[in-house]
């Protein structure tokens, strides 16, 4: 296994090929290489330094269940959508008034989504709210 020096000068394909060893899955398409090697980076140092006991594991699971508070699928005022695209990470604030990024006020998340991108796009897509982030 790689030490996290390493994967800071891997270029794509081995970052790709590094995410298919350690996961199993091939990686999304979608991501960059800075995003890459951020995940590949904390998957190899928890490999390394060890997982929480299964135990812990089992414990938290049970809570998690039926006890735990259901989330709401409607966006809240007060929550924050974080979307990364060709390096940069969008940070998306729900407010009462709409949504507010870069210091703007927007009524939806396809005009941001179409801000970002440059192209037309599912806003609530896009921020991974309806199945998947990718297009």
């Amino acid at each position: 296994m790689p030490h996290v020096d390493e994967i800071e000068a891997m270029d794509r394909q081995q970052l790709l090929a590094l995410w298919q060893d350690l996961f199993d899955v091939p990686p999304p398409k979608s991501l960059s290489r800075p995003f890459l090697r951020r995940v590949l980076a904390f998957e190899v140092q928890a490999r390394a330094m060890g997982r929480l006991p299964k135990g812990f594991i089992t414990k938290l699971e049970r809570a998690a269940g039926e006890d735990a508070p259901k989330r709401s699928d409607g966006l809240q005022p007060g929550g924050r959508l974080l979307r990364e695209w060709n390096g940069v990470t969008h940070v998306v604030d729900v407010t009462e008034q709409g949504f507010r990024w870069r210091d703007q006020t927007w009524r939806s998340l396809s005009a941001i989504a179409r801000e970002i991108t440059g192209a037309h796009w599912s806003g609530p897509r896009f921020f991974g709210l309806h199945g998947g982030a990718g297009r």
